[in-house]
């Protein structure tokens, strides 16, 4: 038996709880499953919760609930976030004693953690491999045992594989400082950002409020060279201008006089360039959008024509930044995503850019991410996405939530630029990504209580709009939906309506009598 393990039994019999901090997903579920192994707990409630929380559990869902019928759980951002919630609350409760967690959870959550154990101190850091983690996360992680709530004292654990790294990680980690904190802003996507909210907003009117302003925040402290840094600001202005999200007016107030012309009359004359945000500015500053996404969504918008579809679309609004990270295409999958790529080729509203390009891996990444929603919007259940794209169900609800955002803000742009087709065809799109169901089903799920199981249990039985709904034998439909289900839906329809369903005759499910 490993350390790993030791310290886990050790931590139960001691009748106190730990978290274990490891650097994946995949090893997370291991570790829970082997230490789940060894327990002697058993929670058959707390098995069936786990299940319920879900409409359609999937082999990860049944993996959970294998682990915490015997007191141990897996937490990351795989899971659902009710499912993060059952777990973190039956730990509060000491129902749960073990957590397996990837670091998302060792930020902002006050836990009853007598020990913290930390596996691994490396992660994987692109084409330089596996580096250290900073010592600010290993404080985080750390600083979730022995929390003054719960616990008297607490322990947090490094594990080594020899005594050279233990004496490396006590001198990097215990003795270690904490890295600097450095300001946002300095990423650019945030900075341009910020700077059309200000002039959205009216904060800032004119160059010298916007040096003014940007010169007393923590940015400008840490920069110190503010010659540079007006150098930035003004290169993102001038962007901003060029994508027509900023007007700017006055005597240097063009991009032509940015290049030495200058009017005759203007020269002498100090006058100060006022900064105005467009219509489309202001509605991309409301819609909380990098203006560079903003730019691409209306340009793709711009190319839409008849011939587009569902997944154009798609595609456009995954090769965003807002969509990072994006599904990988694995080195197996290169040749399959290709395929897919040309066989849709001509559906695509961006042009593909050179294989030598930077950008090309993230091109091909959106690709591959807009087969994942044209799959759910054909209906395939989470178990299939998971399987082929190794997406999982909490993944899946947060590419959802962005795509839902991102297709509204790209419905609010096309009717701005009056592109009353697009418009129409991203309405229709965002109710299908919404609930996950092909066009056909759309009528159908106006009625309460209705998804796309329910829908597609209908429509195969023939039952395809409203007015199907409203002539169908009430017996029938409780066959089909159940007897309450059945009874609603009639009464939305305009029809009272007792449903009796004989024994065994359901459909769908099996009577007890049947066996």
């Amino acid at each position: 038996m490993d350390d790993l393990l030791k310290l886990s039994l050790e931590t139960i019999q001691l009748q106190k709880q730990a978290m274990i901090f490891l650097p994946s997903r995949a090893s997370a579920e291991k570790t829970a499953e082997d230490i789940a192994k060894l327990t002697q707990c058993s929670l058959p409630e707390l098995e069936q919760e786990v299940l319920k929380v879900v409409t359609s559990p999937t082999k990860q869902c049944r993996r959970l609930s294998h682990c915490v019928k015997k007191g141990v759980a897996f937490h990351h951002s795989g899971l659902t976030s009710a499912q993060k919630e059952l777990v973190e609350d039956a730990f509060r409760q000491g129902k749960i004693k073990i957590i397996c967690a990837t670091p998302t959870l060792a930020a902002g959550v006050s836990l009853p953690a007598y020990r913290v154990i930390i596996k691994s101190l490396k992660r994987f850091s692109g084409g330089w491999g596996m580096d250290w983690i900073p010592v600010l996360e290993y404080l985080q992680m750390a600083g979730r045992a022995g929390r003054p709530e719960y616990e008297k004292e607490g322990q947090a654990i490094m594990l080594a594989r020899d005594e050279r790294e233990k004496e490396e990680l006590h001198e990097k980690y215990v003795c270690g400082v904490p890295e600097e904190i450095y300001s946002k802003l300095a990423v650019e996507p945030v900075l341009r950002t910020y700077l059309l909210s200000l002039i959205a907003s009216g904060i800032i009117r004119d160059e010298q409020g916007m040096k003014e302003f940007f010169s007393k925040t923590f940015w400008a402290h840490q920069f110190k060279d503010m010659e540079k840094l007006q150098e930035i600001l003004m290169r993102m202005l001038t962007l901003l201008e060029q994508w027509e999200f900023v007007t700017i007016t006055g005597s240097a107030g063009s991009l032509e006089q940015e290049r030495g012309f200058v009017n005759a009359a203007a020269l002498g004359k100090k006058q100060e360039r006022t900064l105005r945000a467009t219509a489309l500015g202001k509605r991309t500053s409301e819609l909380y959008l990098d203006p560079l996404t903003a730019r691409h969504l209306l340009d793709c918008l711009h190319n839409y024509t008849t011939k587009s579809g569902p997944f154009s679309l798609l595609q456009m609004i995954c090769h965003t930044i807002e969509m990072r990270p994006p599904l990988s295409v694995k080195k197996k999958e290169e040749e399959l995503v290709q395929e897919e790529l040309n066989k849709r080729y001509g559906l695509l509203l961006e042009k593909e850019p050179s294989v030598f390009d930077m950008e090309y891996a993230l091109f091909m990444n959106s690709i591959k991410t807009a087969l994942f929603f044209d799959e759910w919007i054909q209906e395939k259940d989470e178990d299939y996405l998971l399987e082929k794209y190794d997406v999982r169900p909490g993944e899946i609800k947060v590419k959802l939530d962005i795509a839902e955002w991102l297709l509204y803000a790209s419905q609010e742009l096309a009717a701005l630029c009056q592109f009353r087709d697009v418009e129409k065809a991203i309405q229709v799109l965002r109710i299908r990504v919404e609930n996950g169901v092909r066009e056909e089903l759309l009528t159908l799920l106006k009625l309460r209580g209705i998804g796309r199981v329910r829908a597609r249990r209908l429509y195969a039985a023939g039952i395809k709009d409203l007015g199907d709904v409203k002539k169908v034998d009430a017996t029938s439909l409780g066959q089909i939906l159940g007897k309450a289900v059945a009874e609603d839906i009639k009464k939305q329809v305009g029809v009272e309506a007792v449903v009796e369903i004989p024994k065994g005759t359901r459909k769908g499910q099996l009577s007890l009598m049947k066996f």
